[in-house]
């Protein structure tokens, strides 16, 4: 299968190799980017719900804020944690 590729042949069948699978830096870029987009994802019906309760009572402006604003503490606990660790 990998006759003509001898070089891939190495990489690909290593065994009992201790390297991880993704490099520290990919994983760490990774995990921010994932939580970056859980994030939007979560303000997406978030914010859009907060307008509509700003629209229909104007003392709701703190609370939707608040609750808008929430899911971002996911990206800064990711960020905080890859300079942690």
């Amino acid at each position: 299968m990998l006759e003509h590729a001898p070089e891939l042949a190495n990489v690909v069948l290593q065994e009992g190799s201790n390297a991880p699978a993704i490099p520290s830096a990919s994983a760490a870029a990774l995990a921010v980017g994932l939580a970056a987009f859980g994030a939007g994802y979560a303000e997406r019906g978030i914010g859009s719900a907060a307008v509509g309760a700003v629209a229909e009572d104007e003392d709701l402006f703190v609370t939707g804020l608040i609750f808008t604003v929430l899911p971002e503490t996911l990206v800064i606990l990711a960020l905080v944690t890859i300079f942690l660790v």
